[in-house]
């Protein structure tokens, strides 16, 4: 992997695609010198005791937002950044490690084919760069990449690894730069990204002493010989030659973007011995070794693949009431993209979660995709310097016999109790989901859980969104709710789960159970007892009871 001097962004900036803070010049630059020295935090622990705290797209992303926030508040003076002062070790490396240009796009990797040609594509290895030095076929020395420039002697450690060769087949001088990766078996990048794997090797290499079972995990990808024949074709086949094959089995010649999007998405998706998070672009015939410098030259450069993880700026927190009372917390954030996905909002989890994490608008949190679909959030990354709060819902007044009609602060959770009603573990309302039940409350037409029982079309027809055809669809599927099951009846209403209980009994026969009753329920417990027994009790619980008598409903 190449440096995080280098690690041009992959993204149209963060702050590009939205408008900048409204921040006054005081918060802005409190603001910037505090993720300047994160970033300078980050940078430390990586480059001098091998320990990545963060990941590398998120370091990328926090970068790029710094880069943005400059750019939004010009007149906040720019400290010099040296990201890679302490990795510069104390030996010169015979030849620089050159950066790389991050291309963004299909559309960028296009121009820069356009003006070349003889182009190859190699996987982009996740892992950490190395210089390998050998005279007369001999292991000398192993240098890390350090600021491109000085490494350190990595030539301990890397005697100890079994995949680098200490002698090889012919006696020459030989110079290579590669990658050092952690060895994994059929690693498919689209499905488990890159699992920390760069971040491991850059803590055994930091090591005092490699253990021979880390230093066995350890593979070696030759990407360069700086010094080798004229083409890489013919460098490639030398190197082979000479015990070092990954180069030639995964580089391929590349003349057109279908070429480049067809091995970009075969590595991507396919099983490889390594973690991968892009693809390299490199032209066969390059400068001579002696003039390349530590920056990004004109003849390679990188197409990343797509963000696992998405640094997210947190908009605004709002407090979900679902049906039962319980009190979600969701962030809306961005917009971020992962995996073509726009993401907006994200769930914390609970109440308990959201306090342990203390996220308030302004922060920066990480976001991914659970199963590929649903957002996640990972952790906190960086909190805004003025805190905010929030007004935060009280626990105590919202459980499983709250909010029984919309009144203020009610409205979430009545709307999720009409919700669930229509949904299939319930009166299984074919026609009527969540919007529907929305606009019927917003125009007033339900003020109650079953108010809806006695709607008709001429109500109906009046309302915006409701013509005459979906109207005698929804009142058909609301009338034939008076013919569905007492128990799932009973589901609609909110009964607390009642275990293994016969519901197949009137209601009056439910309702004489007192706790000791209901706990002599298979899974039924004394808490969910006494549940039940207050469900039976409620006196808006018997309203509804009275209502569904009235209407004939079978049970009631």
């Amino acid at each position: 992997m190449l440096p995080r001097l280098f690690l041009l962004l992959t993204l149209i900036p963060l702050l590009a695609q939205a408008r900048c803070p409204e921040w006054q010049m005081t918060q802005a630059a409190e603001e910037i010198a505090a993720l300047q020295h994160q970033l300078q935090h980050w940078d430390t622990r990586y480059h001098r005791d091998g320990q990545a705290l963060v990941s590398d797209e998120l370091y990328d992303q926090s970068r790029q937002r710094l880069n943005a926030l400059h750019r939004c508040f010009p007149q906040v003076a720019r400290v010099e950044e040296r990201p890679l002062a302490s990795a510069r070790g104390s030996i010169a490396h015979p030849v620089a490690h050159t950066g790389v240009e991050k291309l963004p796009d299909q559309e960028a990797v296009q121009r820069w084919l356009k003006t070349r040609k003889h182009a190859w594509v190699q996987p982009k290895i996740d892992g950490v760069a190395v210089t390998l030095i050998y005279r007369q076929g001999r292991f000398h020395q192993a240098l890390s990449r350090g600021d491109g420039l000085h490494g350190h002697d990595w030539s301990d450690a890397a005697r100890l690894l079994p995949a680098i060769p200490k002698q090889l087949p012919q006696p020459v001088d030989l110079l290579l730069q590669g990658e050092l990766y952690q060895r994994l078996d059929n690693h498919v990048q689209a499905q488990v990204g890159s699992r920390n794997a760069r971040s491991r090797v850059a803590g055994w290499m930091a090591r005092k002493r490699l253990a021979p079972a880390d230093a066995a995990q350890i593979g070696l990808f030759a990407w360069d010989w700086p010094q080798g024949p004229d083409t890489l074709e013919e460098r490639l086949d030398q190197l082979a030659d000479l015990g070092f094959p990954e180069g030639r089995q995964y580089s391929r010649a590349v003349r057109d973007i279908d070429t480049v999007l067809h091995w970009r998405d075969h590595w991507y998706r396919s099983p490889l011995p390594f973690a991968s998070d892009g693809i390299i672009l490199r032209l066969s015939r390059r400068p001579a070794a002696g003039r390349w410098q530590a920056r990004a030259p004109h003849w390679i450069a990188a197409w990343k693949y797509p963000y696992a993880q998405a640094l997210a700026n947190v908009r605004e927190v709002q407090f979900k009431i679902g049906r039962t009372g319980r009190i979600t917390p969701l962030l809306l954030v961005g917009p971020v993209t992962l995996d073509d996905r726009q993401i907006r909002r994200v769930s914390v989890g609970s109440l308990r979660r959201w306090r342990e994490l203390d996220i308030l608008p302004g922060d920066q949190v990480a976001v991914s995709l659970a199963g590929l679909t649903i957002p996640r959030l990972d952790g906190v990354l960086l909190r805004t310097r003025q805190r905010q709060p929030v007004q935060v819902p009280n626990e105590a007044d919202f459980h499983l016999l709250s909010c029984w009609q919309p009144s203020p602060g009610c409205e979430g959770q009545f709307l999720a109790r009409l919700a669930w009603l229509s949904g299939k573990q319930a009166l299984d309302l074919k026609h009527v989901g969540e919007q529907t039940w929305a606009r019927l409350v917003e125009t007033g037409r339900i003020n109650g859980l079953l108010d809806w029982l006695t709607l008709d079309q001429a109500e109906l027809v009046n309302m915006a969104g409701f013509g005459e055809r979906s109207s005698n669809r929804l009142l058909e599927s609301l009338r034939g709710a008076r013919q569905r099951p007492f128990s799932r009846w009973l589901k609609a209403l909110g009964l607390p789960p009642s275990g293994a209980a016969d519901l197949n009994v009137p209601w009056q026969a439910l309702a004489l159970k007192d706790k000791l009753d209901w706990q002599q329920e298979a899974e039924v417990g004394a808490e969910r007892a006494a549940q039940l027994t207050a469900f039976f009790r409620d006196p808006q619980v018997l309203a509804l009871r009275a209502t569904l008598n009235a209407a004939g409903v079978e049970g009631f």
